[in-house]
């Protein structure tokens, strides 16, 4: 996917209550994560990458707000975004 399509995602569907996401991708796995839009979002959301915060640190993330337990991936890769919501 390009930054324009995941920027639009992010901002259009993700709401502080159903921020939860299922990102799918072309060669591995989906990974159940968090968008962080920390100080450094537009820059990195211009090179197509996202700080992600995944599910094993949803909790940890939700109590700290620490960006650290985010990881950084390349939005080229994802071939779909649907809200965890949406799932159910």
């Amino acid at each position: 996917m390009n930054s324009e399509q995941i920027k639009k995602f992010v901002e259009t569907k993700i709401t502080r209550t159903d921020k939860y996401v299922k990102i799918e991708f072309s060669r591995r796995d989906p990974v159940y994560g968090i968008f962080v839009t920390d100080a450094d979002y537009e820059d990195l959301s211009s090179k197509n990458f996202w700080r992600i915060v995944t599910s094993k640190n949803f909790d940890a993330y939700n109590k700290s707000k620490d960006v650290n337990l985010a990881r950084i991936f390349n939005g080229s890769e994802f071939s779909k975004l649907s809200l965890l919501s949406d799932e159910f």
